[in-house]
């Protein structure tokens, strides 16, 4: 008896799942409709000693030493392997900023099997987006949707280049939204889609479509203790990767609002100490002195339980209202205080750059000079912050910059003794170097001054 009910329920499972089955969405028009538009983003970067650990091998150690007689080949590292899309015909290709970052040639291969080298427009680290550019007319572009439209079971799908398989699909639901996934600043600006949808290593970069054909998010992280897919991977919501697009190309950079508070979760404890009902809101545990909330009637204490209109349920959820907003507008929030609740007016801030981050300017960057230096005027907010009367921030660092040890994100201040106010001043001191001759240059790297010495070529 005990059998036949055992067969009977699988019988009647197995007719469920068939049932199912049968319902569930054909993805091929889809995949047909959008892969063209979806690219292979693969990068080097020149391996220099740096770059060398020692790993057993002193056969390495000793050519280097004592070189073959004939001339040795550049050493050329691949450094990463990863997705993008095409947004725009004229050549604009979106991925994430981890794929491309430190890289100094960038390859895109198309569907049709081109391959061309790309220039980066612009990047922006705190969401991990980077706007690519390639010489090319009359592309395959994807549709953009609206990831604010997602609903949680929805289904997905991503295309992209799992562990180097070009144009590889895979599918599944919205598992979870607004996902707070803190930065290596503990920063948490982007609201990540959180799917089921399995995604590996190569997919960086590469779109999240709905059953509409339309991009929802661009791929970008895993959890795994293994390194592989174990069923949870995040994508960026399209609607926060569009704004640094839009950015990126309008002023070449992407401003966030600030509010200069540390905030915390309200705990069942800490909601019944400030007389919450229930636990809800960002506790603000610290004011920075000097900052967009110093200034307003904010204090520590406070229980922020809404911004701008927008109802606090999670301390995770005001960095994300409030780097949306443009700096320097005025906005209403609502706290609680002593068991009252206020209403206050703060006028935000502009969020500090991450050094090192930035784009090369609008358009594509100038060829490195003969120093090995891309160069952009330093942004007034980072001058403010290191107190910095002028200087130029570098781009791009190769040739005799990079083997001095000077890198992306660097500001030169002063170069052979002289000061360097902008990027004409270092053009024109630049002439005035000694060939073949070291000379000092006074760089800033996360507010320390350091002095390097640079191999001027000859």
């Amino acid at each position: 008896m005990i059998r036949r009910i055992a067969l009977t329920t699988a019988g009647l499972l197995l007719a469920a799942g068939f049932g199912a089955a049968a319902e569930l969405p054909d993805f091929t028009e889809l995949v047909e409709d959008n892969a063209a538009a979806v690219v292979n983003v693969s990068t080097t970067r020149r391996q220099d000693e740096r770059d060398r650990r020692f790993d057993g091998r002193g056969i390495e150690e000793f050519f280097r030493r004592f070189p073959p007689q004939q001339p040795p080949t550049p050493r050329v590292r691949p450094r990463s392997l990863g997705s993008g899309f095409v947004i725009s015909e004229d050549g604009y290709v979106l991925t994430n900023n981890h794929v491309v970052e430190d890289a100094d040639e960038i390859l895109v291969r198309f569907a049709d099997r081109r391959e061309l080298k790309a220039e980066v427009v612009g990047t922006d680290r705190r969401s991990d987006l980077a706007l690519l550019k390639v010489e090319a007319d009359n592309l395959p572009t994807v549709r953009m949707g609206r990831s604010e439209d997602l609903d949680v079971g929805e289904w997905v799908l991503a295309i992209g280049s799992p562990f180097g398989f070009d144009y590889s699909v895979t599918a599944g639901i919205v598992s979870a939204k607004g996902r707070s996934l803190p930065t290596e600043q503990n920063e948490n600006y982007v609201p990540f889609i959180q799917t089921d949808v399995a995604i590996n290593p190569g997919n960086s970069g590469g779109p999240l479509f709905n059953l509409d054909g339309e991009v929802v998010g661009i791929n970008s992280q895993i959890y795994s203790r293994s390194g592989g897919f174990m069923g949870v991977s995040f994508a960026i919501p399209i609607d926060v990767a569009m704004e640094v697009v839009e950015q990126i190309k309008s002023s070449g950079r992407v401003s966030r609002g600030w509010l200069g508070v540390v905030i915390q979760e309200v705990s069942r404890e800490l909601a019944e100490s400030f007389g919450l009902e229930r636990p809800h809101g960002a506790l603000i545990s610290e004011v920075a002195p000097g900052g967009p909330a110093d200034q307003s009637e904010l204090q520590a204490g406070d229980v922020i339980i809404e911004f701008d209109g927008q109802p606090i349920e999670r301390s995770s959820e005001l960095p994300h209202y409030v780097g949306r907003t443009a700096a320097n507008s005025e906005v209403g929030v609502a706290v609680m205080r002593g068991g009252e609740r206020l209403k206050l007016k703060v006028k935000v801030g502009e969020l500090p750059d991450i050094e090192g981050e930035g784009s090369v300017g609008q358009g594509t960057p100038d060829e490195p000079s003969s120093l090995g230096l891309v160069l952009e005027d330093v942004p007034e907010a980072a001058l403010s912050r290191f107190e910095l009367k002028g200087g130029v921030r570098v781009v791009q660092s190769t040739g005799p910059a990079a083997d001095s040890g000077i890198r992306a994100g660097d500001i030169i201040t002063r170069l052979n003794h002289q000061t360097v106010e902008n990027q004409q001043a270092f053009r024109a001191i630049a002439k005035t170097l000694p060939k073949g001759r070291r000379v000092p240059v006074l760089i800033v790297r996360g507010g320390v001054q350091t002095f390097v010495p640079l191999s001027v070529p000859e």
